[in-house]
């Protein structure tokens, strides 16, 4: 084992490349897309328990600026999410697994989401 083998642990100083960071920000957005299921299963007990409840959320979606902004906030991590689950499915089909195919599939896939969530902004507000 070679002992003046560089070590370094602080994960600040690495600069991961866009594949890294697209990979790594489709687990986060599965994780917020899992947490915000409490907010999409509240409303849709909420609105389905009675016509006042439908109310209620359609008040609460509409009017109040932080249920909107979590709305959004969904919509664009299941938007993110789903466009960089679809280029995880093409690496498995081993389409662009070399180095530039992966760079270009990471840029396809940030310039699909940002148009994604931009229209679930316009949607939202």
């Amino acid at each position: 084992m070679n002992s003046k083998r560089p070590v370094n642990l602080d994960l600040t100083t690495i600069k991961f490349p866009l594949p890294a960071l697209t990979s790594i920000a489709h687990r986060v957005t599965g994780v917020i897309l899992f947490v915000g299921l409490i907010f999409g299963f509240w409303a849709l007990d909420a609105s389905l328990s009675s016509p006042e409840g439908f109310e209620a959320v359609r008040d609460t979606l509409a009017n109040n600026v932080l249920a909107k902004l979590i709305a959004w906030g969904l919509l664009s991590a299941l938007g993110f999410h789903f466009v960089a689950g679809i280029k995880h499915l093409l690496m498995d089909a081993g389409i662009g697994v070399d180095l530039e195919g992966g760079h270009r599939k990471a840029q396809i896939t940030v310039v699909i989401s940002a148009i994604l969530v931009v229209l679930a902004g316009v949607w939202v507000w």
